[in-house]
């Protein structure tokens, strides 16, 4: 046994520890839960207005004074301003640690009077009550309250998402668990299925109630939308505003009210891109935003680890901004690329006979060959099956170490003879100077796409013998040509990136003759977002799309550095555990897993291993036959839209009815994902589109077997392929995932360099 084996078994493990830490609460909000559920319906809104107002009368004083304060400011001197603002931040500290004690302190009621009014709309149609100048002016804009006389009546039946659902959930008690986690400002790591949503009310409620402000931040529209439909008739049944920012348009008047709102639901990106306007703009009245009080990330591992480093950008025009080179320069890089594609295929072709030989010396050759191919056109398809051949990947990897000897001392033995040389680790591309020398062409000048050493050159004209004024001249001259080289070098490198490191249907897409990034996470389009530094140019170019015109940065922020001005910060996912020391180090946010309401019984299968990509995907083929045939439904999830349109195509010729949800196909994304339940039903699904909507299965399924996973490639991170698993399995329901990987996957090519033999 070793240590940390003795420490856990005397202080138990974290779960351990955390829902031990946690239970006295739940047991005070369910000793509460008995009281609560004896009052009326008008006793139980009044009893959240009595609260609201305990809250309030707290800090009044302190309120009055700062209120005081910033009507005084524009009265004083510049040098007095700093020390009043210094006052109202530390008054403002001050009530904030004082709403906090008081929380802490009404937690369990809160928590009851919210479970007991989803209780309410679950057993009851329609809950009556005496109507208040609140409802009245909620009648008026929704349909789900209609006032007769003087009494509100609330019908437990409303739209959400474009859907009519009728109320049925009541919180469990792992749902007061997650519930006093996201209050208290840390990651509720909970299953999918377990019900993240209805969890969320508990603390959004609590917090709503000092009237500071809630954001609730998820990853789409869709679902900021539908959510705030969803439970918002559970706040709004006691007085608490309701309103999404995706609803309204940037910079309007109803999205500053929006922002008002007890409780507002948005985006990430929306709430990010507001704060730049914000940043931006004119005056006070021109703002959107308030204070960031508190804030709840759903799906917390996408948008504060996979999104969070990719900065949100507001940019705008630059003089000449058109004048750009791509589709000048790009029938030169086409001829490159055209002539490296053709090399690389010979030097394979050469590799192999040679490799194939006894000799030991000719067998070398052609690793060497085979290794320059490899530095020329690292994604050869043919190049790809020949590495997942047993034995050959090893062999090349030991040639490639050879020549990476005395910090590649010798590497320009095997490059010198290409045009250019691809990194795929490092995305990175670099010109030889057989390359050079074919770019420039009928140029005439052999350092057309050379950049000028300027120091150099600078030295030479100080020691020639001028007067000043030519001197300055030949400088001028010289800083010109520097420039222009510059922007032509630039060009070539972003477009043979385009040419060489980005393929259409994986990195990006085309729609509408629009090219459009996909988020390698999430398999959904990023609507809006731009590669930077001229690379989206250079795949319009590459892709004879209209080349947009260049653009500078005007304001800039990443999601990290956004989040982590918020008061209090709280998330939930199915699959935070595995980053969770990341989510430390960044935000200080601690990952508390809850345990499931009933136990997990989905079959997690050992992955399904073979040498070459055509052979998986007839294996994934068979086995969803084989699954189909058995009335069970089956998701399929791929890593890019050419995966996903390859087995469609695969199944259309067995004639396979399904669906297909990727980049392309968005639109229905939850409607598509909902009915991916029913039986013998076929999805397939770039990775984890669809997240945030439960698929849910009818008795029969249960029956067959339940809802099967399968994974068409295994992840870069563990993270997301435990994001596909958790869509089956849920509550308990009967369920099955495994994972069909091959040789030539991206992931075995790039990270495993073991000899692997089937």
């Amino acid at each position: 046994m070793g240590f940390n084996d003795i420490l856990s078994k005397v202080f138990g493990n974290k779960s351990q520890r955390d829902l031990k830490e946690i239970d006295p609460y739940v047991q005070k909000v369910l000793a509460a839960y008995s009281g609560i559920e004896k009052l009326s319906n008008d006793e139980l809104r009044l009893r959240t207005q009595q609260l609201i107002a305990d809250i309030q009368s707290k800090v009044a004083t302190e309120t009055a004074k700062i209120a005081e304060l910033r009507a005084s400011i524009d009265r004083l001197e510049l040098e007095d301003r700093e020390r009043v603002w210094a006052e109202i931040d530390k008054i403002e500290k001050d009530v904030t640690e004082t709403h906090e004690k008081t929380l802490e302190e009404i937690l369990p009621e809160v928590f009851s009077i919210v479970k007991d009014t989803a209780r309410r709309f679950t057993e009851s149609e329609e809950v009556r009550v005496t109507a208040t100048d609140f409802d009245r002016d909620l009648a008026t804009k929704h349909d789900f309250v209609t006032i007769e006389g003087d009494t509100a009546v609330y019908k437990n039946r409303w739209m959400a998402g474009g859907n009519e659902i009728s109320w049925n959930m009541i919180h469990y008690n792992v749902q007061l668990f997650g519930g006093v986690v996201l209050h208290k400002g840390k990651i509720a790591e909970m299953a999918t299925g377990e019900g993240k949503t209805l969890v969320a009310t508990l603390p959004v409620f609590l917090n709503a109630m000092t009237r500071n402000g809630v954001h609730v931040v998820t990853v789409n529209d869709y679902l900021s939308k539908r959510d705030s439909e969803w439970m918002g008739p559970l706040y709004m049944f006691h007085g608490l505003s309701v309103d999404c920012i995706d609803k309204h348009r940037p910079n309007s008047n109803e999205r500053r009210k929006a922002y008002e709102a007890d409780i507002t639901f948005g985006t990430n990106n929306e709430f990010g891109f507001d704060y730049l306007r914000d940043n931006m703009a004119i005056g006070p009245a021109d703002l959107v935003q308030r204070k960031h009080n508190y804030a709840i990330v759903d799906e917390v591992d996408s948008v504060l680890i996979d999104d969070a480093r990719t900065p949100l950008i507001i940019s705008g025009p630059v003089p000449k901004g058109e004048d750009q080179l791509f589709e000048e320069y790009r029938s030169r890089i086409e001829s490159v690329v055209d002539v490296q594609r053709k090399l690389a295929n010979s030097l394979l072709a050469e590799s192999k006979k040679l490799i194939e030989s006894s000799d030991e010396k000719q067998q070398e050759e052609g690793f060497k060959l085979l290794f320059r191919s490899y530095k020329g056109m690292p994604k050869n398809k043919a190049l790809i099956k020949f590495l997942s051949e047993p034995g050959v990947k090893a062999r090349m990897l030991k040639t490639e170490e050879f020549y990476m000897q005395q910090q590649n001392k010798d590497m320009h033995l095997i490059t010198d003879e290409l045009y250019f040389v691809i990194d795929e680790k490092n995305n990175s591309i670099e010109l030889t100077d057989k390359g050079h020398e074919m770019l420039a062409g009928h140029s005439g000048d052999t350092e057309f796409f050379v950049l000028p050493d300027i120091g150099v050159k600078i030295a030479e004209i100080e020691t020639q013998v001028f007067a000043d004024d030519e001197k300055q001249a030949k400088k001028d001259e010289l800083m010109q040509n520097y420039a222009v080289k510059s922007e032509r070098v630039h060009t070539v490198n972003q477009l043979l990136k385009a040419y060489c490191l980005f393929e259409k249907d994986d990195e990006y897409v085309v729609i509408d003759n629009k090219v459009m990034i996909v988020d390698e996470q999430t398999g959904r389009v990023m609507e809006g977002r731009r590669y930077s530094d001229g690379l989206h140019q250079a795949i319009e170019a590459k892709e004879r799309v209209t080349v947009e015109a260049a653009t500078q940065t005007f304001a800039t922020i990443t999601l990290q550095n956004y989040f982590r001005m918020y008061h209090k910060l709280a998330g939930m996912t199915g699959t935070a555990e595995t980053e969770a020391g990341e989510l430390w180090d960044i935000y200080k946010l601690d990952v508390v897993v809850i345990p499931t309401n009933r136990p997990i019984s989905r079959n997690d299968m050992n992955d399904r291993v073979y040498k070459t990509a055509r052979e998986k995907y007839t294996a994934v083929i068979e086995e969803i036959i084989k699954l189909k045939e058995a009335g069970r439904p089956v998701l399929v999830g791929t890593t890019s839209v050419e995966i996903s349109e390859l087995l469609s195509r695969m199944l259309n010729l067995r004639k396979i009815p399904h669906n297909v949800l990727n980049a392309k196909l968005h639109q229905k994304e939850a409607d598509i994902v909902a009915q991916a339940g029913q039986t013998g039903t076929v999805t397939i699904a770039t990775n984890m589109a669809g997240r945030g909507t439960d698929i849910k299965l009818s008795p029969e399924v249960k029956v067959a077997g339940g809802l099967a996973i399968i994974g068409t490639e295994r992840h870069d991170s563990r993270r997301v392929d435990r994001q596909l698993r958790g869509r089956a399995g849920r509550q308990g329901d009967p369920g099955s995932s495994v994972f069909f990987v091959s040789l030539e996957d991206n992931l075995m090519r790039l990270f495993v360099h073991t000899d692997q033999s089937l």
